[in-house]
């Protein structure tokens, strides 16, 4: 085949993390590479006989097509959701329904970036974000952070010098894949830098109400005075990801231009989707369910940090999140995480290199693990294999050098 492929495709690579994911699916691997919720925390039972409900009263509606910008009534109880548990004042005339919160990236994308504009991001990132800002030919710049968020000193030394800075990108809460939480007065002097810019500012929230330790601090959308900031929340890490059911919040001016662009996208998320999770939320305590998957994933923190005190090497650091999915693990200066990978897998232990969630490469010494499917046995054995690994890796470069 000749076929000649648009000059974007050149810089769309295939994802790192799922292409790990198919080398770990082997019975005996223990596995610290993926972002994925836990399976038994879903509803199934509860779910079927919402799913019963939904066809039954109003099967024909819930297999039709739907506005685009989604059910009014999902997004009605969005809004107050969102109100209730992250401090903001929206309504549902702000709120747009996406086929999962990566569309609310990839969209967001679409309506911000021109070739060669600037994205500024948290420095790592996650990587979704990279892969679904990549092929609109962006530029990056990377801002330093630290324990409680960017450092807006670097934030603001960029918006001066970069002219084309179209976005600030952030994951304030339990970040992917630092699991760190910005501080309420990093996220007040963000918001600031915005309005003072100009710059839009993408709040992505896909972990914000898994707390499990420490205080809420409130959302920057919850600081937003002059619609500058646009959240994205979803339903795939407090309720179900194969529903595929997010949104975003935004001013009525920038919903509407997300609403434009979604028409040419899919037209609409699911429409039987979208009546189930509000059938769910109306029936079912959905809050009860999300006090589940806190408690589940802060035994299963708790279980990696204690593994990590107690067999990971000297040099070895680690972040302590307070919610969330994730861990961030840096070796010493010099190290290369992958070659760690390839021996880990050979002892049936995997994780990804964090080289992937910095957009413009470097930062070899660096890891991520996700403690959210494992079991706490599972963990302690895995981050026992793992530091065996680190320990002689570390050793022999030493003995090298």
């Amino acid at each position: 085949m000749k076929i000649e492929f648009a000059k974007r495709m050149q810089k769309i690579k295939a994802s790192e993390i799922r292409e790990l994911l198919k080398l770990t699916q082997q019975p005996d691997m223990i596995s610290f590479a993926g972002g994925l919720p836990a399976p038994e925390t879903f509803p199934v039972e509860d779910f079927r006989k919402v799913a019963d409900t939904v066809l039954e009263r109003e099967g024909r509606r819930a297999l039709q097509y739907s506005p685009t910008d989604g059910d009014g009534q999902l997004r009605e109880e969005i809004a107050k959701r969102m109100n209730a548990t992250r401090g903001t004042h929206v309504t549902a005339d702000e709120i747009l329904i996406t086929s999962g919160s990566q569309q609310g990236l990839d969209m967001s994308a679409m309506i911000l970036l021109d070739e060669g504009d600037v994205v500024l991001c948290e420095s790592p990132t996650y990587l979704g974000a990279i892969q679904a800002f990549v092929p609109y030919q962006p530029r990056f710049r990377e801002i330093p952070t630290d324990d409680e968020g960017m450092i807006l000193e670097e934030l603001e030394k960029a918006l001066e010098e970069e002219p084309r800075a179209k976005m600030i990108y952030v994951i304030p809460d339990f970040q992917n894949p630092s699991g760190r939480t910005w501080s309420l007065e990093r996220r007040k002097g963000l918001v600031e830098l915005s309005r003072r810019y100009q710059i839009p500012v993408l709040e992505d929230s896909p972990y914000g109400e898994l707390r499990f330790a420490g205080q809420q601090v409130a959302s920057v959308k919850s600081l937003d005075t002059e619609g500058l900031v646009v959240h994205l929340g979803t339903f795939s890490k407090i309720f179900c990801p194969g529903l595929r059911v997010a949104w975003l919040a935004a001013s009525p001016e920038l919903r509407r231009k997300y609403e434009l662009v979604k028409q040419g996208i899919d037209l609409h998320t699911s429409t039987i989707n979208q009546l189930e999770i509000l059938e769910y939320i109306r029936r079912y305590d959905l809050d009860e369910n999300i006090e589940v998957i806190r408690k589940l994933y802060g035994e299963r923190r708790n279980a990696m940090l204690e593994a990590m005190d107690e067999f990971m090497p000297d040099g070895v650091k680690y972040t302590r999140p307070e919610g969330g999915m994730f861990l961030w693990v840096e070796l010493p200066e010099g190290a290369n995480a992958r070659v760690v990978l390839e021996r880990c897998i050979k002892e049936k232990v995997a994780f990804v290199p964090g080289d992937s969630f910095y957009p413009n490469g470097g930062h070899e010494n660096t890891m991520r693990v996700n403690y959210s499917v494992s079991s706490s046995e599972q963990i302690r054995t895995g981050v026992e294999r793992m530091a065996r690994v680190i320990r002689a890796y570390l050793n022999e470069s030493v003995a090298a050098g």
